[in-house]
């Protein structure tokens, strides 16, 4: 029995792929020949989550971590090897067909927009496959037109779009079915900043008025931070962190940049201070404010010389990814070596 206040519940999962090794040298043909040798990859180790109905998660990771996998294993596209997957209450290794008509599912690098069709018939022909009710199909048409802009491109061909114009057509299309969950994988991938704004406007929106539940990958973090109220990281094939940005943030510490803008020829030397750039006058710093307080910190500003300007604010969610990162590939490491 699957639980009904989840959108999605991921229960102990595990999902590992085999790779072929060839060799291309003559003694390597030759032992392929003999002795196929696989190597064993592991994209999910025993991973458990799961999502409220409603929420707008964000599922972050380096390359390879596992992100695409869950996507696929949540869409029923692959099947796990071990555990239980239930995605609005139904099973998408059991129950695929019922699950896709509550399900939207947008790859960044992949349309099923009809290549040498105007758009609009890409959305009829859904609306007739899908048995999409005329008057849901009305109204979905309608809101996703105003709300992503399409009114202009339903008579283009999706060859003739750029890719923030296919990417709004890809995600309208996705949205007539009315789906009770979507998941985006990269949906700003290469998107310029006028597309990439539309894009996360329009997710915020449908989250926050349809109660839609979304779950987003992206390498983006800033684009993630702004969108979702909490993120889920997996390195190694495993939950690495599941909480709030503010709480990833508090996991190194409190890093802030400090920009001080000086009068010429005077150099602020700021204790705990990283020097990052100066030039014309501006001089950034990197700290973190648990090790030096801002009281502190301003009283320091107070003594120094020609200050005409500071700025305090938030360092680059990356940059706290970043030091995750290095701290979990230590950690993982070290691991090995005591083994």
């Amino acid at each position: 029995m699957y639980p009904t206040d989840f959108a999605v519940s991921m229960n102990h999962v595990t999902k590992v792929f085999s790779q072929w090794q060839r060799d291309n040298t003559k003694a390597g043909m030759i032992r392929n020949l003999l002795k196929p040798e696989k190597r064993r990859i592991t994209a999910l180790d025993d991973v458990s989550f799961t999502i409220r109905e409603g929420e707008f998660a964000a599922y972050a990771g380096p390359n390879g971590a596992g992100k695409s996998t869950t996507m696929k294993l949540l869409s029923g596209m692959l099947l796990p090897d071990s555990g239980d997957i239930s995605v609005l209450s139904l099973s998408p290794q059991k129950q695929r067909i019922q699950l896709m008509r509550r399900l939207g599912i947008l790859f960044g690098n992949r349309t099923e927009l009809w290549w040498d069709h105007p758009v609009i018939q890409s959305f009829e022909w859904k609306k007739v496959v899908w048995e999409i009710p005329d008057e849901i199909y009305r109204r979905n048409l309608a809101t996703v037109i105003d709300l992503l802009d399409l009114g202009n491109l339903l008579q283009t061909f999706a060859r003739e779009l750029s890719l923030g114009q296919r990417m709004r057509a890809d995600l309208g299309m996705m949205l007539l079915h009315s789906p009770g969950i979507i998941l985006l994988d990269e949906p700003t991938l290469g998107l310029d900043v006028v597309a990439k704004r539309q894009m996360i406007n329009f997710l915020k929106k449908i989250n926050k008025d349809n109660d839609v539940t979304i779950l987003v990958t992206s390498h983006d973090m800033d684009d993630l931070e702004e969108m979702a109220e909490r993120i889920l990281m997996i390195s190694s094939g495993k939950i690495a962190f599941d909480g709030s940005f503010t709480e990833l943030r508090a996991k190194t510490g409190n890093l802030t940049r400090i920009v001080v803008t000086m009068e010429k020829g005077c150099f602020p030397e700021l204790e705990g201070g990283n020097l990052l750039s100066y030039g014309n006058e501006v001089f950034e710093y990197d700290m973190d404010l648990t090790e030096m307080p801002v009281r502190n910190l301003l009283g320091q500003l107070s003594t120094v010389r020609g200050v005409r300007d500071v700025e305090i604010k938030k360092a680059p969610i990356e940059q706290v990814i970043a030091g995750l990162y290095r701290d979990w590939n230590f950690d993982k490491t070290a691991g090995s070596g005591n083994i």
